[in-house]
């Protein structure tokens, strides 16, 4: 029997890696497109000899052609991390609208399942707490970070527009702030730079006062998620992420205890249009793919520190 073959660009970054690991788990055959913009292959490392698995390394902003039989294509390539698009926002853009195209496009010749990964982010620096689905979203679309939130916006409707016009069958998961082993050191994102930063011994960079709310997943818990949404008859976005919300400085005193750090805190000015509350609303996963977070916040930054110290 033919094993089931699934495509998934940006898959040497932190969520695409942990993909391919579950993926390969669950007996499919992967195949890895990255062009490792920020993608690591360190995170291959653990798999790459597998039969099953194979590496592809070119940009998705580029025509994608990739011979024999393909049944799912997870577009997971994004620059997801404000240091990253800060630094490569017409990147961010391009990966967003041409590699979403040509993403599509392969889905379409292979007649496969086209599953977006979309994000939290575009609902802005929202003025509905919990975030719907039904959310529209408060965005900055020439702010610094409006090269990610609106190439995701875009994304999503180019691929609603495929699967409209061309019956494609698409989904969307919407991903809120997930954490886990594989992150980058230099990320840019709070919970690895709190750990690095508590492990060193160094100050943790706090933006504003601290008291901005985020909701964290940790990645088994989103991965999960994800391939229950892939093999579902869903077609409209579903957010995915941790319901239980907790502020930035709840977060620093729980890394500080974990840690076991003496660190001090360094109050910075807080970036602009950053969203003074993230918090999911995942009545919609719960009801269509039957999924909740299930790891504790506590027992996940314990996996985490753990990683970073092994």
């Amino acid at each position: 029997m033919r094993k089931r073959t699934v495509l998934i660009t940006g898959g040497a970054g932190f969520i695409g890696s942990h993909l391919c690991q579950r993926l390969l788990g669950e007996d499919y055959r992967v195949i890895c497109l990255d062009n490792f913009i920020t993608g690591d292959r360190g995170n291959l490392r653990d798999f790459s000899g597998n039969k099953d698995f194979s590496l592809e390394v070119r940009d998705v902003s580029n025509y994608i052609k990739i011979p024999g039989k393909i049944d799912y294509v997870l577009h997971c390539a994004s620059l997801a991390s404000p240091k990253d698009y800060k630094q490569f926002p017409i990147q961010t853009l391009k990966v967003g609208s041409l590699g979403t195209h040509n993403a599509l496009g392969l889905a379409k010749q292979k007649k496969a399942v086209f599953l977006l990964f979309s994000t939290s982010e575009v609902y802005g620096d929202p003025l509905e707490h919990p975030q719907k689905e039904t959310y529209w979203g408060h965005v900055n679309t020439i702010g610094e970070r409006g090269c990610y939130d609106e190439s995701k916006r875009f994304a999503e409707a180019i691929t609603m527009a495929y699967h409209r016009k061309h019956k494609l069958d698409t989904k969307i998961v919407r991903i809120f702030n997930t954490y886990g082993p594989k992150m980058r050191k230099n990320d840019g994102r709070v919970v690895p730079n709190f750990i690095h930063q508590a492990l060193s011994g160094k100050s943790l960079t706090v933006y504003g006062r601290g008291g901005q709310t985020r909701s964290f997943c940790y990645i088994d818990d989103l991965v999960e998620g994800i391939l229950r949404l892939m093999l579902s008859g869903y077609n409209l976005p579903v957010n995915l992420g941790n319901s239980r919300e907790c502020t930035i400085m709840q977060l620093v005193k729980l890394i500080l205890k974990l840690t076991g750090s003496q660190s001090r805190i360094d109050f910075r000015k807080l970036p602009q249009d950053d969203p003074q509350q993230r918090q999911p609303d995942i009545t919609r996963a719960k009801k269509i793919l039957k999924w909740e977070p299930v790891v504790p916040l506590e027992d996940g930054l314990a996996r985490t520190i753990s990683w970073v110290r092994g």
